[in-house]
């Protein structure tokens, strides 16, 4: 017997705005429907009137999914000028200002220099070799930057694959890539590091002279493991305080649109964040500007991440306590968060739904860094996260006669970051 008709409402960040679509059940198989823009005329609410609407027609075995435009017959033979061309134009609708920015630059910079006059016939895998033997005799970027070169490369000739132009893809394959070494794991690994960053926001909003929120900010990175476009893009009814909650619907990806649960500080964060805007209807984003207009990820690792870092960093040294590792930034925030929920006893399916990930073995290959190992930490953390005194659980002080750790109760009410 087939499974009875169900779906939700699918809510994607695009170029072109939210885009509203529909994902549900249909005579036995999943289906996807793309409504279209909020510029278009689209609401949460009129998506789900026509959730409604077509899970009734299939119910009454009438819906029928939209038929596929027919492919255009391909060209002859064009230029890797005019084919990439025509792909950035169709392709610049469909993902993010920022990711269109990148791939024009790569692309003027770089791939059309050196393919601008070649025909699609004629890019072979010597010619995509020896365009990546001349990146690497300049001198001028990066094994990783190449590698971002190829596989945008490899992205355009594919879709030329599929269009019939040529037919393997010369750019594709792990051969066709330089040996980039691994960037070196950035995390927070104890909850005094956890808590500076707290501290060190609270200053820097007792200093503005409007609701600023980086305290709250930081704390959606630190313990909700939200990328900073996903903060940026967070309206107050993705937060459900009420039952601890918090929807991302503007993810890059569909396997990231998820649900988040608050962990009892942020819980408490959010609240008290909430309390001192004035701007708090539905629609109304989380966390603004001073100006009024939504963080975007350049404005939370400039303005907020960055000062919050340097801040901490000079609290730590005053207490004569190890500083904060270098190269935080709001992604490795991301990691952070999973690691913490490793600590806290998260199995590997639990902590990939947080993240918004389809593989739990990539979650724990990627994200998954081992917190300090010491008897206390993994209590230190969850007294942390529940919003008790994590110092009671301190085993040892640390060296160099640091004075009670951030939080502790020799703190006061207002200096406090695990309250």
């Amino acid at each position: 017997m087939a499974r009875p008709a169900r779906g939700q409402v699918v809510v994607l960040a695009r170029a072109r705005g939210r885009v509203y679509a529909l994902r549900f059940r249909a005579y036995g198989h999943r289906q996807y429907l793309t409504l279209g823009t909020a510029e278009e005329g689209w609401t949460h609410a009129k998506a789900q009137t026509e959730l409604e609407n077509v899970l009734a027609d299939v119910r009454r075995g009438i819906w029928r999914p939209p038929q596929p435009e027919p492919a255009p017959a391909p060209e002859k033979d064009p230029t890797f000028h005019e084919f990439a061309s025509k792909w950035y134009a169709a392709k610049q609708a469909e993902i993010r200002p920022s990711t269109a920015r990148s791939y024009r630059n790569d692309l003027t910079h770089h791939l059309l220099p050196f393919f601008r006059d070649h025909l699609l016939t004629q890019i072979t895998v010597a010619e995509v070799d020896r365009y990546r033997g001349l990146k690497v005799r300049e001198r001028r970027l990066k094994a990783r930057t190449i590698n971002m070169h190829l596989a945008l490369l490899a992205q355009i000739l594919e879709v030329a694959v599929e269009y019939g132009h040529i037919e393997r893809n010369p750019a594709s394959g792990r051969r066709r890539r330089l040996k980039a070494p691994r960037p070196r794991p950035v995390h927070l690994d104890t909850a005094e590091h956890l808590a500076s960053l707290l501290r060190a926001a609270s200053d820097l909003d007792g200093r503005a002279s409007h609701t600023s929120g980086r305290r709250a900010a930081i704390a959606v990175l630190m313990f909700a493991g939200l990328r900073a476009h996903e903060v940026g893009a967070l309206l107050w009814r993705d937060v459900d305080l009420a039952n601890g909650r918090l929807y991302v619907g503007m993810a890059k990806t569909n396997a990231g649109t998820r649900e988040v649960d608050l962990l009892p500080l942020l819980r408490e964060e959010l609240t008290e964040h909430k309390a001192a805007c004035t701007m708090t209807a539905p629609d109304d984003h989380v966390f603004v500007t001073s100006g009024g207009k939504p963080r975007d990820r350049h404005n939370l690792r400039q303005r907020v991440v960055a000062p919050i870092v340097k801040r901490a960093d000079k609290l730590l040294a005053e207490r004569d306590a190890l500083p904060l590792p270098t190269g935080i930034s709001p992604h490795k925030l991301r990691h952070t968060f999973a690691s913490l929920l490793v600590a806290l006893g998260n199995d590997p399916a639990s902590v990939m739904a947080q993240l918004g990930h389809t593989d739990p073995a990539f979650t724990l290959r990627v994200y998954t860094h081992v917190m300090r190992r010491d008897p206390g930490e993994r209590e230190r953390l969850r007294a942390l996260v529940e919003g008790r005194d994590w110092s009671a659980h301190r085993v040892r002080p640390p060296t160099g006669g640091a004075g009670p750790p951030f939080g502790s109760t020799s703190d006061s009410r207002e200096a406090m970051t695990s309250s």
